[in-house]
């Protein structure tokens, strides 16, 4: 067995000179991550601000399930989203098993309630705060969620980058219903898995430097958007 300074050489190797399986691994990851995120903010981001930001009956239900389902294990999304596409059940004929299509649908069942639920604690508190303003002023509902939302723009870039950091990481769903088929629906998670059983160890440490880079990336991009959020409210 080669030793692992031999294998990172080669790792490197792969990402310096742009090898092209990988670039196309990285890519396609990246796109449906992307897509999967901007699904998600488009409905977690309202479905929270409405959440936290009028009271209604069953409020605290709702509250409840969305803070239950940020743990939903992949697994299940991925056996969920596989039951309702696959031959037999109702989304069958769309034909969208094993397609990038289905992994976008299940990493955004896994991130949407995360985007909600962190949505909801933010403008709720961000709403107690200018409640009097906002009765004095006589602020309809939805100008009131628009400018809760647009007040709280940094928090939600940080919580629109910490469901990014959970799609892409993630491997349990999209693998069930991505089936890891080469040059169709292999991701960075998925290839590194299969690589590895297969001993093709100097891609699946690329693929892990890359991932691992994006992870430092997005937590770099959260800090500096927090530090940019304080600058602006003590500006």
């Amino acid at each position: 067995m080669e030793s692992f300074t031999s294998i990172l050489g080669q790792a490197v190797g792969l990402i310096l000179g742009a090898d092209p399986d990988l670039v196309e691994i990285v890519a396609l990851s990246l796109r449906v991550t992307l897509t999967a995120v901007v699904i998600s903010c488009v409905i977690g981001l309202p479905l929270g601000a409405l959440v936290g930001t009028f009271r209604f009956p069953g409020r605290t239900i709702v509250t409840v399930f969305l803070n239950a389902l940020m743990g939903l294990p992949p697994v299940v999304a991925g056996l969920v989203v596989y039951l309702a596409l696959s031959a037999a059940g109702p989304f069958g004929p769309l034909r969208l098993l094993y397609t990038p299509t289905a992994m976008v649908i299940a990493q955004t069942i896994l991130v949407t309630p995360i985007v909600a639920a962190l949505t909801r604690q933010v403008v709720e508190d961000l709403d107690r705060e200018y409640a009097e303003q906002f009765a004095s002023l006589g602020v309809g509902p939805a100008s009131r969620i628009a400018a809760l939302l647009w007040d709280a723009r940094y928090s939600l870039l940080t919580v629109a980058l910490a469901g990014f950091g959970r799609a892409v990481a993630e491997v349990g769903a999209v693998i069930i219903v991505g089936g890891n088929i080469n040059h169709v629906t292999r991701v960075m998670t998925t290839t590194i898995a299969l690589e590895t059983s297969k001993g093709n160890l100097e891609l699946a440490l690329a693929l892990g430097v890359v991932l691992l880079t994006i992870a430092i990336a997005v937590n770099a991009a959260v800090m500096a958007l927090r530090a940019s959020a304080v600058r602006s409210a003590y500006a």
